[in-house]
């Protein structure tokens, strides 16, 4: 490309390198001179002066993104004569330039990444974002392994076909960057396929590949936390040969490193996990319930603990391993249409911490595989329990469940925060723990609040949680929504006994 005239300025902006022009633009490298950074300004031809509207219009979409994917728009300049607007120089490389020079990805990287562009396109959907076609060389990963994208919002209304021009594109084009043979190279490739629309009746959505790459990412998560830095000197320019030189370094020394690793004698094996706590059988009868009555019912188990993140993972394991036609087949008649995924909140970092073999903390609390599952909501538990053939309990059940061999429930002691296999104060003698704390839980059906009796039936929350230390296993709270998710919200079920 050209220099820019010498001297040259727009606004604060000094004018380095003509980068590219179209019919209507040039797209310039300039330094904001207030601030020393690089930037890019897009400037109006001027012999498209009666263009400006349209040039504007485009501007505006553009500046109405706000997402931390998407690059920024700085400014926008409007005078007699002079218009254009200064964005964000995204740093890094693209993936076309990645493509062309040979390199791909293992599975774990590129599901991550998949991801992160779904995320980033969901949000042009919820808005309404009219979008330019997306390519690989919108697509920019810097040495950090950070993702971002180029701004293709448009002026105008969001047509359904943009998605599926999109989609379509990218299940073409992404091939090539998956590494065959890795672990999770047939499931991305079964992603990619669908994509194409391969084997589907219905094009699939933004909101399912992220589902999707999602549940690689967890699959992989050993392979994706032990992920060593590929790339790191390739930098984004012109000059392509010397990145390729950098890069045949670079992997070259990450293959060394591979090779050191395979010599390495084998780590012993983890010790076996111990055994979650089967469930407790509450033979049919009268028991109390919580508001100081009576009520007959039938036998039923019940179980033992909450619903552990390990537990919680294998029911997505199952989801994800479903036909797209039949991956609703756990959830509840009444599930909100918009609704299309049970992955829980933060559900990648939750889990990378409960398989971490260094660092098994998540949001300052000690995770396991054994830990109680949270994020879910109302929904998300009661499609689990589907899946295991099994119901949550209702709050009669619950409550009668915790007085088995318990005279006064109110005495069990607050827990905190823990695993279902550690030692807790709220263990009952029937063997049931996290009643009167860890996280409080999800129960079947609506109830009025006692201290107000003429108020609406909402749904029940009930027992102890670690977030209010003083609370016990007689603790409720009353909800109207059943999308609600917290960080001290988990569940727990019951089987019928036949």
């Amino acid at each position: 490309m050209n220099s820019a005239p010498e001297a040259r300025q727009l606004g604060e902006y000094r004018l380095k390198e003509l980068l590219d022009e179209n019919d209507i633009s040039r797209t310039w490298l300039a330094e904001q001179v207030s601030v020393a950074r690089l930037v890019l300004v897009d400037e109006l031809r001027s012999d498209c002066a009666d263009l400006k509207e349209v040039f504007l219009a485009d501007i505006r979409a553009k500046a109405s993104v706000d997402h931390p994917l998407i690059g920024s728009v700085f400014e926008a300049v409007a005078e007699p004569g002079l218009c254009f607007y200064a964005h964000e120089l995204l740093s890094g490389v693209t993936l076309a330039e990645r493509e062309t020079a040979g390199l791909s990805f293992i599975p774990a990287r590129l599901a991550h990444i998949l991801r992160r562009i779904s995320e980033a396109h969901l949000q042009h959907e919820t808005l309404g974002h009219s979008t330019s076609p997306l390519d690989l060389d919108a697509i920019h990963l810097d040495e950090h392994g950070v993702i971002r994208l180029k701004n293709l919002a448009l002026a105008g209304v969001r047509s359904p076909d943009q998605s599926v021009r999109d989609i379509l594109h990218l299940g073409n084009v992404m091939i090539p960057l998956v590494t065959y043979g890795e672990p999770g190279a047939t499931r991305l490739l079964t992603l990619l396929s669908w994509m194409r629309g391969e084997g589907l009746e219905a094009p699939i959505t933004w909101a399912q590949i992220r589902d999707f790459c999602m549940q690689i990412e967890h699959q992989l998560a050993d392979s994706l936390s032990s992920l060593t830095p590929t790339q790191a000197g390739l930098q984004a320019g012109k000059k392509l040969p010397i990145a390729l030189i950098s890069t045949i370094t670079l992997l070259a020394l990450v293959g060394i490193a591979i090779f050191a690793v395979k010599m390495r004698p084998p780590l012993p094996p983890a010790p076996p996990r111990a055994s979650l706590p089967g469930a407790v059988s509450v033979p049919a009868g009268s028991y109390p319930n919580p508001d100081g009555t009576e009520q007959a019912l039938p036998a039923f188990r019940i179980s033992a603990n909450e619903i552990t993140i390990g537990q919680y993972s294998a029911f997505l394991e199952t989801l994800g391993m479903l036909a797209k036609d039949s991956k609703h087949t756990f959830d509840h008649p009444d599930q909100p249409a918009e609704k299309s995924s049970h992955v829980p909140t933060e559900w990648l970092s939750l889990l990378a911490a409960a398989t971490s073999k260094t660092d098994s903390t998540w949001q300052g609390l000690p995770v396991s595989l054994d830990s109680p599952v949270i994020g879910v909501d109302w929904w998300d538990a009661a499609a689990y329990a589907e899946w295991k053939q099994a119901r949550l309990p209702s709050q009669e059940e619950w409550f009668a469940a915790l007085s088995l061999q318990l005279k006064a429930p109110a005495t069990l002691p607050p827990g905190a925060w823990a695993s279902v296999t550690s030692e807790t104060a709220d263990r009952t003698p029937t063997g049931l723990v996290g009643m009167a704390g860890s996280v409080c839980e999800w129960t079947s059906k609506q109830g009025v609040n006692p201290a107000n009796p003429l108020g609406e039936r909402l749904w029940v929350l009930i027992g102890g949680s670690y977030l209010k230390p003083g609370t016990n296993a007689l603790s409720r709270e009353w909800t109207a929504d059943r999308s609600l998710r917290r960080p001290d919200l988990g569940f727990r079920v019951v089987f019928d006994v036949k």
